[in-house]
């Protein structure tokens, strides 16, 4: 086991349909929602984060909101103006209809590989 939590931001229907309309290139380009979650990325936090996640999250709202824009357009313009955390977390409240993600966080992470882990940037 290692001292991390895993944190995946799982995409919904209104994230899918901005990557839908937002192709500036080919309009007819069109994803659905099983093959934007079919690979996600997962952010490891610190163990002992995700105890106070909602404070992790609105510490790291804009890093993690721009990740995920990023990964379909790398260009800013494209991507909503107001990224701020009210904006992200009206996209992750369970109460709200027009949600962008759904959160979840792992907490029991066990290394099953053979070989050292590495960090390609490093």
């Amino acid at each position: 086991m290692i001292n991390r939590a895993a944190l995946i931001l799982k995409a919904k229907k209104p994230f899918v349909q901005w990557i839908n309309e937002s192709d500036p290139y080919d309009k007819s380009f069109r994803t659905s929602l099983a093959e934007v979650n079919e690979d996600r990325t997962v952010y490891l936090i610190d163990d002992l984060e995700a105890e106070n996640l909602e404070e992790w999250v609105a510490l790291n709202c804009a890093n993690l909101f721009e990740s995920e824009l990023e990964d379909w357009y790398t260009d800013e313009s494209l991507w909503p103006q107001n990224r701020d955390l009210k904006l992200f977390k009206n996209l992750i409240n369970a109460n709200q209809v027009q949600k962008w993600f759904a959160i979840e966080c792992h907490t029991v992470l066990i290394d099953a590989g053979t070989g050292p882990s590495s960090d390609d940037e490093a």
